[in-house]
């Protein structure tokens, strides 16, 4: 059992916290185990039943693109493994959805003269760019992008927990075929009775790197508004 002044639930429970195309599994696993589940809460991503289809999507969207074996890691081998972290925070910060031209690759559509975000600091860069040198970027790729159509649809899912959705008002995913409907139009609710949607002006497809503290500050709040008998 865990107990705070604030929350306290058994050790057989949890609040899942989720980011990007982490938040599948945290709401599949909310769906499929209730009883496991106090709340779950997710930055970036809706809930989405059938996922987003990107049938209509042009052949240089950036997800399209890298479900090719191959594709990304000869775009990313041609550059040291600094510039494509450092591509990928100015791509994914910025409020258009990442797409190359016929005779582009995505990397081509920022330079080193394009600059970083305001937020993130030449010190982030070097500890996020000694993390993927030890690593590598198969697994990111692999996961998802080349393993989406693997997830099993839940049939009639319905929550029976709280949801919570953090969206930055400029994340680009917002832009992804029916992501901007299921937000505002009530599509969420039908799944998840008990949701809640906040949007953050300003706020990035990094919301929770750009700001921190006004995110702990949402989760801490939902926590504190959802308390586990």
């Amino acid at each position: 059992m865990f107990s705070s002044d604030n929350f306290r639930f058994t050790s057989h429970q949890a609040y899942l916290v989720a980011k990007d195309f982490g938040a599948m599994p945290a709401y599949d696993f909310a769906l499929r185990h209730p009883n496991r589940t106090c709340g779950v809460m997710c930055l970036g991503i809706p809930f989405l039943h059938g996922g987003s289809s990107f049938t209509a999507m042009p052949e240089g969207f950036y997800i399209l693109r890298w479900r090719e074996p191959g594709r990304a890691e000869a775009d990313f081998g041609r550059y040291d493994v600094k510039r494509v972290v450092r591509t990928i925070y100015i791509l994914f910060s910025r409020s258009e959805i990442p797409t190359a031209k016929e005779d582009q690759e995505i990397m081509d559509l920022a330079d080193l003269s394009t600059p970083l975000p305001e937020w993130f600091t030449e010190e982030d860069l070097a500890v996020y760019t000694s993390l993927y040198e030890k690593s590598g970027f198969v697994y990111p790729l692999q996961m998802p992008y080349r393993s989406l159509h693997k997830r099993q649809p839940i049939e009639d899912p319905k929550f029976e927990v709280p949801v919570f959705v953090v969206m930055g008002e400029k994340d680009y995913v917002i832009k992804f075929p029916g992501v901007e409907a299921v937000l505002k139009n009530g599509t969420m609710e039908k799944f998840a009775p008990d949701l809640k949607i906040t949007y953050i002006p300003e706020g990035s497809h990094f919301v929770q790197e750009q700001f921190p503290d006004k995110v702990n500050e949402l989760l801490l709040g939902f926590l504190k508004d959802h308390p586990v008998a």
